[in-house]
């Protein structure tokens, strides 16, 4: 796609620069609105299923459950990343352009990081949820009472926000020497350091080498919890027992799978199979298709989840019949 010469203008430093240019899904205008019509059904099945979950949960008082709270909370974090990410990629689609001002661009990876990071912190504590579920049932009512899982949640949620406000304001706080083109649909920090002086993004790197640290330590404590689980669901007795069990848990880690192994593979592929299309293919993998796939994933072979959607839609439908 052609730029105007004044937007290709390439500034000498970060505080000069206005607006970023994202990169574009497609250069011709049919497959600029395929891009807006797809990303648009993604984006409405995303907010149809999150909503019902959200709904559902908050309004079925047999829901009121540890997991199901963690689960709102899931869907809630869902909605805002694929918020961040969709509606402007869309717009941008929908009006051929390829511009984010500045504010909007930090605004965007301040979002993404906070609700990513959140959402990751979020399922360590449903690793551990079903942990406490499983392994010491007796025990659950204790250690996952109401101001528990409150604190839980408020945990991850202040984890997520502290995380974006480190790297926001490291990120934006580094000059930038290499104009102003990312090589992403949406403004993400590995992009942005490519554009930055030498030597300068090494602060920003040590931060996410920390960021690093602290995933990987998640990402043990959810395997070792999963390890104490198919322990624990191997001993129970009944076939039914242990069908209950793994229903519980095979959708959580479903959805763990799918979130780190995309995001995996996302920051941690050789730079020899990287390209700029393959960047953009696996950005959506990671960033837009789990938000929609979610809450499909827990409510597929969920029977209590399915019958409160199920309830909650024809309690709309009666009261729209009845209004009629």
């Amino acid at each position: 796609m052609t730029m105007p010469h004044t937007q290709r203008q390439q500034m000498s430093n970060g505080s000069s620069i206005t607006q970023f240019l994202l990169l574009a899904f497609a250069d011709t205008r049919e497959l600029q609105l395929l891009h807006f019509w797809l990303f648009l059904g993604i984006y409405l099945a995303a907010l149809l299923g999150n909503g019902l979950i959200i709904t559902a949960v908050a309004c079925d008082h047999h829901l009121h459950t540890p997991m199901y709270f963690f689960l709102l909370n899931l869907s809630v974090l869902d909605l805002g990343s694929i918020s961040t990410t969709v509606p402007k990629a869309m717009a941008n689609s929908l009006w051929d352009t390829r511009a984010i001002s500045y504010a909007g661009c930090a605004a965007q990876v301040f979002l993404f990081v906070f609700l990513m990071s959140a959402e990751y912190c979020l399922l360590t504590i449903m690793a551990y949820d079903r942990y406490v579920a499983i392994c010491k049932p007796l025990h659950y009512g204790t250690l996952l009472g109401s101001r528990a899982c409150v604190h839980m949640a408020a945990a991850a949620w202040g984890s997520g926000f502290l995380n974006a406000v480190l790297h926001t304001a490291n990120t934006f706080s580094i000059p930038l020497c290499h104009g102003n083109a990312l090589d992403q649909f949406f403004c993400e920090i590995p992009q942005i350091l490519k554009l930055s002086c030498s030597r300068s993004y090494l602060s920003e790197v040590g931060l996410l080498v920390v960021s690093l640290l602290v995933v990987f330590g998640c990402f043990i404590f959810i395997v070792l919890s999963y390890v104490q689980i198919f322990r624990a669901v191997r001993k129970i007795p009944s076939e039914q027992g242990r069908h209950k069990a793994f229903s519980t848990c095979l959708p959580h880690l479903a959805v763990v799978s799918v979130f780190i192994s995309t995001a995996m593979f996302a920051y941690l592929k050789p730079a020899s199979i990287s390209s700029p299309s393959m960047d953009l293919v696996i950005a959506v993998l990671y960033s837009v298709v789990p938000p929609a796939v979610n809450p499909f994933i827990y409510s597929m072979r969920n029977k209590e989840l399915k019958d409160a959607v199920w309830k909650l839609i024809m309690d709309v439908f009666l009261k729209q019949q009845t209004s009629v």
